[in-house]
């Protein structure tokens, strides 16, 4: 018999759009997206979990994980550091998304410094690539990686989104 996840699901209104905030029953942290990205979030889930072997279930602050969101909104950034998260992915995908949770708040790091942190400095597209198809945005931070000249590059939320997340956190 195939493994059906339960997954549940809220829904946040933010300063810069709606968050969708997808948990398991245990209360950890699968999947993080903006409501404009509903689309793109159902087919990394698809990815991850297999088409048709999850559920998405409206629930009220799963695992209290809403209410933590809200209070990263309202400037106590560091309680996404707390946050128990659970992903899927390749071992390589893994790993970018463990060293994207050290990187503290207020800092930001390049693709390169990235790539070099999970002990693979030539993998730098590949390390780009992970960081994209990160499902945790914001709790697993994939904003805080930048271009190595400084610029803003690539954020699934958009580069506004991106841009006001690194204003909150203090690294702009």
């Amino acid at each position: 018999m195939v493994e059906t996840y339960e997954l549940l699901v809220d829904r946040l209104a933010t300063p810069i759009g709606e968050l969708l905030i997808v948990a398991d029953r245990q209360g950890r942290l699968r999947a993080i997206d903006w409501t404009d990205y509903e689309a793109r979030m159902r087919l990394l889930l698809d990815r991850y979990y297999g088409r048709g072997r999850y559920t998405l279930d409206a629930a009220r602050d799963p695992g209290g994980l809403t209410k933590a969101m809200r209070a990263y909104f309202k400037g106590d950034i560091d309680v996404i550091d707390r946050l128990p998260v659970e992903t899927t992915g390749t071992a390589f995908q893994r790993s970018v998304w463990r060293a994207l949770r050290k990187i503290r708040r207020g800092r930001t790091i390049s693709y390169a410094e990235l790539a070099s942190r999970i002990g693979k400095p030539r993998a730098v597209r590949a390390a780009g690539l992970a960081n994209g198809q990160n499902p945790i945005s914001i709790v697993v931070p994939c904003h805080r990686v930048i271009g190595s000249n400084g610029t803003l590059t690539g954020y699934g939320g958009g580069l506004p989104r991106k841009k006001w997340l690194l204003e909150h956190e203090g690294a702009l």
